[in-house]
C-alpha cells in the first residue's frame, strides 16, 4: 500500500514562493525464505533409481538427471532444486516416500538457503 504525503507552499502565512513537494512511500513485502532440496549419496541405492527420482520429482531430462546423479555419487550430496518452504517440504516427502516404497535408503533433505 502506498501513502502520499503532501507539503504545499502558499498557505495563509507562508508566502516565500517555495514549490510543493510530493513524497511517496511504498511498503515492500519481504520475500519468503527459499530452501535447498538436496539428495545424499549412499552405497546401496542404484544410480538408475536416483536418475528416475530426479526425472520424476524434479522435472529433469535424462541427461540432466544423470549428470546430477554423478555429482551426488562423487561429492556425496547435491542441490537438486530451490523452492519455497512448502514446496521443498513436499518434494522431500515425495522422494523419501518413493524411496521407502522401493526399499531404497535414499535420503533427501532440505535446508534454508
Amino acid at each position: 500500500m502506498a501513502a502520499d504525503f503532501h507539503m504545499m507552499a502558499g498557505g495563509k502565512d507562508d508566502d516565500d514562493g517555495d514549490v510543493g513537494v510530493v513524497l511517496e512511500t511504498k511498503t515492500k513485502t519481504k520475500r519468503p525464505p527459499l530452501y535447498k532440496v538436496m539428495i545424499l549419496n549412499d552405497d546401496f541405492t542404484p544410480m538408475e533409481f536416483v536418475v528416475m527420482v530426479l526425472e520424476r520429482f524434479f522435472g529433469m531430462t535424462h541427461a540432466q538427471a544423470f549428470d546430477l546423479m554423478l555429482t551426488v555419487h562423487k561429492k556425496g550430496v547435491a542441490v537438486v532444486g530451490v523452492y519455497s518452504h512448502e514446496i521443498a517440504e513436499t518434494k522431500v516427502a515425495q522422494v523419501m516416500d518413493f524411496a521407502q516404497r522401493h526399499q531404497h535408503p535414499l535420503q533427501c533433505t532440505m535446508e534454508k538457503e
